[in-house]
């Protein structure tokens, strides 16, 4: 584990449960909202998925299970991969709430065991601002290409670069230079949630943001084929962008 990951995992470990207790309700609370509507709590990733059961889908750094869950329901053959134990905790949780089947791998993104997942799954997919946690895009996406069989694919969805120059989602985020690469600290992503006295003690995250033709050649470099690129209106301004999907094939 680089240290950078490690540093992650302090902030993505700190109050994370309680946090999607607090923002998703209890476990079983969730798994309701899941069962009852799992399309629609997919959201628009629904577009991007030819089918659902006995699809083996790796789901990167899948958080709490937010769309883990829903897929697992669908019949799909779902495992997270992601840095923190609270996040497990949570999903497995619901999952087992939903009485679905979740496999869940706690690591570093990074250090995935490819001679156990190389070219394993049919779909691999992420949601909800992965790529500025990893400071060589290159590397990243070549684990995420390592991971698809043949004719697999690759859904990609993140924040729009956009918001390196603007605070358009109101993540409360540094903006800087649209094209620097410097590495900075900054709050995790729930930390503006929190009462004034617990945010000051959460642990910062290690970031690196990317622009779009960063991410788009990381893709393509890498040996994807850029099947489709939609950009999507921010949640605060329809005028503007917000974030990105990408759908890419092996």
């Amino acid at each position: 584990m680089v240290d950078y990951s490690i540093q992650n995992k302090k902030a993505w470990e700190y109050n994370a449960y309680e946090f999607w207790v607090k923002q998703s309700g209890e476990p079983e609370d969730r798994a309701k909202r899941d069962l009852e509507n799992p399309i629609g709590m997919l959201k628009r990733f629904a577009d991007y998925f030819d089918a659902y059961r006995g699809v083996k889908i790796a789901n990167i750094c899948g958080s709490c299970g937010k769309k883990a869950v829903p897929l697992a329901v669908l019949g799909a053959d779902v495992t997270v991969f992601d840095i923190s134990e609270d996040n497990k905790k949570y999903a497995l949780e619901v999952a087992a709430a939903a009485k679905v089947h979740l496999s869940f791998e706690v690591c570093d993104i990074l250090d995935i065991n490819i001679e156990k997942y190389g070219n394993y799954f049919d779909v691999v997919f992420m949601e909800g601002g992965v790529l500025h946690y990893f400071h060589d895009i290159n590397e990243f996406m070549s684990i995420m290409y390592n991971l698809v069989k043949d004719g697999g694919k690759m859904i990609c969805s993140d924040f729009h670069p956009f918001t390196k120059i603007s605070d358009i989602l109101s993540l409360e985020q540094p903006t800087m230079n649209y094209f620097g690469t410097e590495i900075f600290e900054g709050e995790m992503a729930h930390a503006r949630f929190w009462e004034d006295h617990i945010r000051a003690q959460m642990p910062k995250c290690s970031y690196r943001k990317y622009t779009l033709s960063e991410i788009i050649n990381s893709v393509i470099n890498t040996g994807f084929t850029l099947k489709r690129f939609d950009e999507h209106p921010a949640w605060t301004n329809e005028n503007v962008p917000g974030e990105f999907t990408i759908e890419a094939i092996k």
